[in-house]
């Protein structure tokens, strides 16, 4: 199921790149490395690709995210991965009929869901701070 899901996001990086080479593509430093003979394989390995990685993190951590709460949505409704294997969708699925009697079967692992969202989140954020080349000079 996450790589159905994942397979199916697979535009968002293609025009994250394809933006971000296009813009880096005209800077100075990507002139010069041309101007002084660099290859293809230069000027893509050592020139654009470490300007495109902060974006394509962020984009995949937010991605992530996006994918295991499509997965949990689905296991909710009970489309999602088969009946009897573990998934959080499926567990508060199940427990939504205790909600007045045991409140904790549903809320627990909708908690441990945006705890594990959020927590991809602040990784990429923290990926981006470290990979971006404007931010390692400050």
């Amino acid at each position: 199921m996450i790589i159905v899901l994942s397979i199916a996001n697979w535009v968002v990086f293609a025009r994250v790149t394809r933006s971000q080479v296009m813009s880096l593509k005209g800077r100075e430093y990507v002139e010069a490395a041309r101007t002084l003979g660099a290859g293809h394989a230069h000027l893509i390995f050592r020139t654009l690709l470490p300007g495109c990685v902060a974006p394509i993190l962020v984009i995949a951590t937010v991605e992530f995210g996006q994918v295991i709460l499509a997965e949990a949505a689905l296991s909710f409704l009970g489309v999602g991965v088969p009946l009897g294997t573990p998934s959080l969708g499926s567990t508060i699925s199940n427990g939504t009929q205790y909600l007045t009697t045991a409140w904790w079967i549903s809320t627990l692992p909708g908690v441990a869901l945006l705890i594990l969202v959020l927590a991809t989140g602040i990784l990429g954020d923290a990926l981006r701070d470290r990979f971006d080349p404007r931010l390692r000079s400050a």
